[in-house]
């Protein structure tokens, strides 16, 4: 692949990432109770922290990228997720991120099954397993402390 189009993807990828820092940058606005302010600071540091991940890849060779295979606990099969505002609990804004993470897995994963250059396939199935292992910590949350509780 030639490295126009790989850096085109990663932008791609960096605006995805930029604009879910600055979707739980406006629900901090919008909310109410300092806990839920913290978790959505706590996210958008997380958002931030993916932003330096695919700048990371970047600086990689395609041929030594590794795509790492992750767990999928499946738990956000099952859940839907309410329109996003200042009243959300802390149940809906762990939902709302892991719907998120799985619409941007989804995405690169079909951008993936797409894609005829071998190295283009490569980098999308490498953002998916990335937004695979962020949907996963989410994933793992809710298990430990909403399902937990019930």
């Amino acid at each position: 692949m030639e490295n126009k189009k790989f850096n085109e993807i990663i932008d791609f990828a960096v605006g995805r990432e930029r604009e879910a820092v600055r979707f739980y940058h406006e629900l901090q606005a919008s909310s109410h109770f300092t806990d839920k302010r913290k978790l959505l600071q706590n996210l958008e540091r997380m958002e931030k922290g993916h932003i330096t991940t695919l700048e990371g890849i970047r600086g990689q060779r395609i041929e030594n990228m590794e795509v790492p295979d992750v767990q999928n606990l499946h738990i956000s099969d099952y859940l839907v997720a309410e329109e996003p505002s200042g009243e959300m609990s802390y149940q809906d804004v762990l939902i709302t991120a892991m719907k998120r993470e799985e619409a941007s897995h989804r995405l690169y994963g079909d951008l993936a099954e797409k894609s005829s250059d071998a190295g283009m396939k490569k980098l999308f199935l490498r953002l998916a397993s990335e937004e695979a292992k962020h949907k996963l910590l989410f994933e793992k949350m809710y298990d430990e402390e909403i399902l937990s509780q019930d």
